[in-house]
């Protein structure tokens, strides 16, 4: 927190999502840029410093969650801002380039910057003399990296022609400013909204342009081909969520609210029945390859949950019922609303052990350790998929492994005959307990997951290919 006279800046960075909320205020006057889903961490922060949040300023249409705004603006009255060429179907100030919003002796100036998107805008804090404090970048410009260009184009527009408004809007709006400006970014490591993001999540302009490509010296023909070189493709959700975002979404408090409800397993087994409702089970992996419900899916809570769910259950509207770890049934439901993911309908009331007491039968995915897989491994051929990002599995895998990214897994799963016995790997066991429940949810009959991933089969010692490769599998 960092903390001048009567000016306060605070960061709210939420790692699982990898993204920058941002606080400010001025005397009683606050304004919060880019907010997530859930309002009262932001309400809370404006009643302990007797504030009154005056304005909530967007970067641009988020692609990879569903922001705050509107149902922070129902409970504050302030005004939602975007810049030029943002178009709502809700109440919302249109700024222009250049346009300036008072919060109390602070002043937040609107730079257009379009290249990520059209409407991509960065916001200026100048202090009390004028002088530039600091700048709300949005995915405008991240720390050692900048936004993906792919997310807005059209028909008459190229992923090639915003990138090079991206190289245009950063020589001409953000590298003028003096180097001592400190850079907030919306995102950090992690995020899909770039490629090469930092782990730090604030830096100095001046440090910036003396360690990010993008802010060198660079030609803007050399830019275009970087910034369109190696981009995997985005995530299916963010699309909706972009459009959740100009367009309007549910109450945040009905969603919670909703999403809440203890559900008894009879109730359960009416709505898997009659609303076609999936079980997401988000406990722990080894929890659910020992015990779960038939048919249950498992994206852990203890992990990158939300971006897994947009990325693998490709309807929004799709009804959930949840299989949570004792006491974290809310955060679940608040984990989800922030990637539109609204229609929760209840968790099961006392898990699988109520499922079990029931009499109802439960199912298990075998899974074994480093040691017992490379032995196997060994001493035979076994068909093994390998579900890392292609990065991870260009830098280095196991030889005669093929490549199966979790992240395409709809592509890759009907070319695999569902009566073969199939062993998975991540890198640490995460991933691979996901791809095991949505094969098995296919039908596939004879899967086995290797606890601790490729971390742990590294250390046994067995024969790797350590160099770039081309036989991913997408």
């Amino acid at each position: 927190m960092r903390k001048i006279f009567f000016m306060l800046v605070q960061q709210l960075y939420t790692s699982c999502l990898a993204q920058g909320a941002y606080y400010i205020q001025s005397g009683n006057e606050a304004a919060v840029i880019d907010p997530l889903r859930e309002y009262k961490p932001y309400l809370d922060l404006a009643a302990q410093n007797n504030a009154t949040i005056k304005y909530i300023f967007e970067t641009h249409f988020h692609a990879d969650f569903v922001s705050g705004h509107l149902d922070l603006a129902a409970k504050t009255g302030a005004d939602i801002v975007f810049g030029p060429q943002a178009h709502t179907d809700f109440k919302s100030i249109n700024a222009s380039d250049g346009q300036e919003f008072k919060l109390g002796k602070l002043t937040i100036r609107v730079l257009h910057t379009p290249g990520h998107t059209l409407e991509s805008s960065c916001f200026l804090l100048l202090d009390e003399h004028g002088k530039p404090h600091s700048v709300y970048t949005g995915d405008t410009l991240f720390i050692g990296d900048v936004g993906r260009p792919d997310l807005a184009i059209k028909s008459d527009l190229k992923q090639e022609d915003l990138a090079g408004m991206l190289y245009d809007s950063l020589r001409s709006k953000i590298m003028p400013l003096p180097d001592d400006v400190i850079v907030y970014p919306a995102h950090g490591a992690g995020s899909a909204c770039g490629k090469n993001m930092s782990k730090e999540t604030f830096d100095t302009l001046g440090n910036q342009k003396k360690v990010n490509y993008a802010l060198g010296n660079i030609s803007r023909e050399e830019f275009i081909k970087e910034l369109t070189t190696g981009i995997l493709p985005a995530p299916q959700y963010f699309a909706k969520n972009a459009s959740l975002n100009r367009s309007g979404y549910a109450n945040y408090d009905a969603v919670a609210a909703q999403g809440s409800k203890a559900l008894s397993v009879a109730e359960v087994k009416e709505l898997v029945d009659t609303r076609k409702a999936m079980i997401l089970d988000v406990r722990k992996p080894q929890d659910f390859a020992k015990e779960h419900i038939p048919g249950s899916v498992f994206i852990g809570i203890d992990g990158q949950f939300a971006p897994w769910v947009g990325a693998l259950i490709t309807d929004l509207k799709q009804p959930l019922i949840l299989v949570t770890p004792e006491g974290r049934e809310a955060e679940a439901v608040m984990r989800l609303s922030r990637v539109g993911y609204d229609n929760c309908l209840g968790y099961v009331d006392q898990g699988v052990d109520a499922w079990k007491r029931s009499g109802e039968a439960v199912e298990s995915i075998p899974s074994i350790d480093a040691g017992e897989f490379v032995t196997r491994f060994n001493s035979g051929s076994l068909q093994v998929l390998d579900v890392r990002k292609p990065g991870e599995y260009e830098s280095s895998h196991l030889d005669h492994v093929s490549s199966y990214p979790l992240d395409f897994i709809s592509s890759w799963q009907d070319s695999l005959p569902k009566d073969r016995p199939y062993h998975i790997h991540c890198a640490g066991g995460y991933r691979s307990m996901i791809a095991a429940s949505l094969l098995k949810r296919q039908g596939f009959k004879d899967l086995t997951d290797v606890a601790g991933g490729y971390s742990a089969i590294q250390k046994t010692g067995v024969h790797t290919v350590d160099q770039a490769c081309s036989s991913t599998k997408a």
